[in-house]
């Protein structure tokens, strides 16, 4: 099986989205060069690569043309938290950084999350759960 999961996502603007996941937390990958035509960011513990392309290469890869996240949802992208305030936290930052914020963070006892779109709308979910606490 595969070591490593990576999600390839399409930007229109690779230095205002590399900033943006930058600033929310997201690291750089240093295995891979970030330059204008790719960016590759490091998330969490396990290490998920998020590749960011420009939206003409992104076509070329999958020849099909991008989603029009505006009108529609092509995924929604799951992040596990340690903690609601973390949930907080990062749903916070990624409103300073200029996302959207589509579900404000709420929930049950035992799972806690938020929802915001990055700077293309793509959606991203963030979510604590205490599966001690799970009915």
């Amino acid at each position: 099986m595969s070591k490593e999961l990576w999600l390839n996502l399409p930007v229109k603007d690779l230095n205002k989205s590399k900033e943006f996941f930058t600033r929310i937390g997201f690291s750089l990958n240093p295995q891979h060069p970030n330059n204008d035509e790719a960016v590759s960011l490091v998330v969490g513990d396990n290490k998920v690569i998020v590749m960011l392309f420009p939206e003409s290469t992104f076509k070329g890869f999958t020849r099909h043309e991008v989603a029009d996240t505006q009108q529609a949802a092509e995924v929604l992208l799951s992040i596990g938290a340690e903690s609601r305030e973390e949930v907080d936290e990062l749903v916070r930052k990624a409103a300073e950084a200029g996302g959207t914020i589509y579900g404000k963070p709420g929930g049950e006892e035992w799972m806690y999350g938020a929802g915001f779109a990055d700077l293309d709308g793509h959606r991203w979910n963030v979510l604590y759960m205490d599966m001690s606490k799970r009915p």
